[in-house]
């Protein structure tokens, strides 16, 4: 039963939804449709167990040891996160790869004063929202934390959608000083008197998608308290993350760090590098320069994906990744598969609130060798993907440190494929953000997944313009929409019986195929 209340709660974090316990109480912090009526139903089926694997859970990770007050007085160490962002930028000082934009419709009447007294009071919340990186005499960087000031909020008025975006885009193009600060940054786009845009663009350093959405949800609550001329509904924060780093450093150490490296060393040993087919050779340096497109899956295949992932006491984050693993194989011609994917890296209950750069990134190996069917690869990622969620502890900036990877600079570190799945949340969607022109991709290909019901399933694709052509991305899109169809409708086949091709690309390899000639008759 422990398993099967795990893997819930694991396909809840899948979907985006934060489940914990107040005063022994199950308490949900949801994105909006995330919580479908099927799940709902799951949970009240296993309320009291998914309560008992939390205290257990809770009790885990109070043996970690706690996460204490640091001493302001001594210098505040980066977490490995920081750490490793802050290398990159002293490598690439003017690059905007880790900016991370946003855009927050507000329509209706705008009660301009009681936004910037919210935007205020949550950098005043919380430390990382003023905190710079600042390295000393010997070149060893800390979190320097401002004290807490006015947010300037200039209110720009443009003529149309368009121009908005322009106005987004060159935003997010432009480059932070980690150590001059401030690494938050924002402004009000006022289209009309009753539609306006708070455009927001954060460096990754103080922040990650998970915070991303607390910090929109703790300001609509904010704004909303302070327009009705009431005070801050917020919950004090116990610590910050500066508290985090410093506990981060002190607990991964010792028989700690070595059982969890123990099991990346046998995890990824002798590390494959996939090779995928690309329009350009790649560069001698990683260019970040990127774009992105967006699709939608068919109604009928996610439901059957669905159908599927239930039978398989997996998550749909594994369906998913399953599959993307399998075109990888087809397109790379290769049967070890390295792929990345970011876990929320929560597991401390006073870390669950926090804003800040707790994201980690794990690498999950998939083994496609036998031929195995789709049902089997699916076994095979399910196994994978636990084994890797209990080992998740371990920094992947560490990581890379530990393995001695070989610093490529043409390439990311072990992987350049990423893979991500989540529940749709209220805000910015994965569509609108993919509609934008990508300024900076962090690796050769990103494939995000966002799920909301069992009939809603949508995806976009990151990608590099130094390597691929936009209708290249596009063909590999259609050969996925072609392989979940055909996993959807029978995940018995197997990886070598997937198609990919698309009905069009069918005909013209017919075309193609098609030499046969009549010979007249003799005699």
């Amino acid at each position: 039963m422990t398993s099967s209340v795990a893997e819930l709660v694991n396909d809840l974090a899948s979907r985006g939804v934060h489940v914990y316990l107040t005063d022994g109480r199950l308490r949900f912090l949801a994105p909006k449709n995330a919580l479908t009526a099927e799940l709902r139903e799951q949970v009240a089926q296993f309320r009291e167990e998914m309560v008992e694997f939390l205290r257990e859970r809770e009790a885990s990770a109070n043996r970690k040891s706690p996460i204490l007050l640091a001493d302001r007085d001594r210098p505040l160490p980066l977490s490995f996160a920081q750490q490793r962002l802050w290398f990159l930028a002293q490598l690439d000082p003017g690059s905007v790869e880790y900016n991370m934009p946003s855009a927050i419709p507000l329509p209706g009447d705008l009660d301009l004063p009681a936004l910037c007294d919210a935007l205020t009071a949550l950098i005043e919340r919380h430390e990382v929202l003023r905190t710079r990186l600042v390295a000393d005499a010997d070149g060893v960087p800390h979190q320097i934390i401002d004290p807490p000031t006015g947010f300037d909020l200039p209110v720009v008025k443009v003529a149309d959608e368009q121009e908005a975006r322009a106005l987004i885009a060159a935003d997010a193009t432009t480059p932070f000083d980690l150590a001059a600060g401030p690494l938050l940054r924002g402004k009000l786009i006022r289209l009309a008197d009753d539609l306006h845009i708070l455009a927001l663009c954060m460096h990754h350093v103080i922040c990650d998608e998970w915070s991303a959405k607390i910090f929109q949800q703790e300001l609509m609550a904010l704004y909303g308290a302070f327009r009705a001329g009431r005070t801050s509904p917020l919950k004090p924060l116990t610590v910050q993350y500066a508290d985090f780093a410093v506990w981060q450093r002190g607990w991964l150490t010792g028989q700690v760090l070595n059982e969890q490296l123990t099991y990346w060393r046998e995890q990824l040993a002798h590390p494959p590098v996939m090779e995928l087919p690309t329009d350009r050779p790649r560069p001698p340096v990683r260019a970040t320069a990127g774009a992105g497109i967006s699709f939608r899956i068919e109604a009928e295949t996610a439901r059957r994906l669905q159908e599927l992932t239930r039978q398989s006491g997996g998550t749909m984050f594994m369906t998913l990744f399953a599959a993307f693993s399998a075109l990888l194989g087809k397109y790379s011609a290769q049967n070890d598969v390295l792929v990345g994917t970011p876990v929320a890296n929560r597991n401390q209950a006073d870390a669950e609130d926090l804003i800040g750069f707790f994201v980690n990134t794990l690498v999950l190996r998939t083994d496609l060798s036998g031929d195995p069917t789709f049902t089997e690869l699916l076994a095979r990622v399910r196994t994978t993907a636990l084994n890797a969620f209990t080992h998740q502890d371990l920094p992947f900036e560490q990581l890379v440190d530990e393995l001695g990877v070989d610093r490529d600079r043409s390439r990311t570190p072990l992987f350049e494929t990423l893979f991500n799945y989540t529940a749709e949340f209220d805000g910015v969607q994965i569509s609108e953000n993919a509609a934008l022109e990508q300024v900076a991709v962090k690796f050769d290909l990103v494939l995000s997944m966002v799920g909301a019901g069992d009939r809603d399933l949508a995806g976009s694709v990151q990608y590099s313009t130094a390597l691929y052509d936009r209708s290249t991305i596009e063909r590999l899109v259609g050969h996925l929409r072609v392989l979940l169809d055909a996993v959807a409708a029978d995940p018995d086949l197997r990886l070598s019986a997937l198609p990919v091709l698309t009905a069009a690309e069918r005909r013209v390899l017919e075309g193609v195929n098609a030499t046969g000639v009549v010979l007249p008759e003799v005699g």
